[in-house]
């Protein structure tokens, strides 16, 4: 039986995106979002819990968060999950889970110096 890794997120950046390129050449992106959920508890008092992931985009959806992403945008993205694991300088072993995505919609209103054409502009990766 085939699995599904399918991750949808709508969420605020909690950072400017950081651009590095790999070996090859290729753009990556890395930043945060926060989604935040609001429920009321026994109590009835309003309770709000933030959760943050980190996303990493690939080629142009790198170029498009290079020039159009800042934190604090409200996006919609579409992606997948992937853990990958490292040692670090001490020798001690990392993890880190990451949504690798592959749409992105910008949903803040159009600046003047944004160049894009409308609320919503759908990016998708390549």
């Amino acid at each position: 039986m085939r699995g599904v890794n399918k991750v949808t997120l709508l969420g605020n950046l909690g950072k400017d995106p950081e651009i590095h390129f790999s070996e090859n050449n290729i753009p990556m992106a890395r930043f945060t979002l926060a989604t935040t959920e609001t429920y009321r508890d026994k109590n009835g008092q309003v309770v709000s819990q933030t959760e943050w992931h980190h996303i990493v985009l690939w080629r142009g959806l790198a170029e498009f968060a290079q020039k159009f992403l800042h934190k604090g945008n409200h996006v919609y993205l579409e992606g997948k999950i992937r853990s990958r694991h490292w040692d670090d300088k001490e020798g001690n072993r990392k993890q880190i889970t990451e949504i690798v995505a592959d749409n992105l919609i910008l949903l803040d209103k159009k600046t003047e110096d944004s160049g894009l054409s409308h609320v919503g502009d759908a990016i998708h990766g390549e």
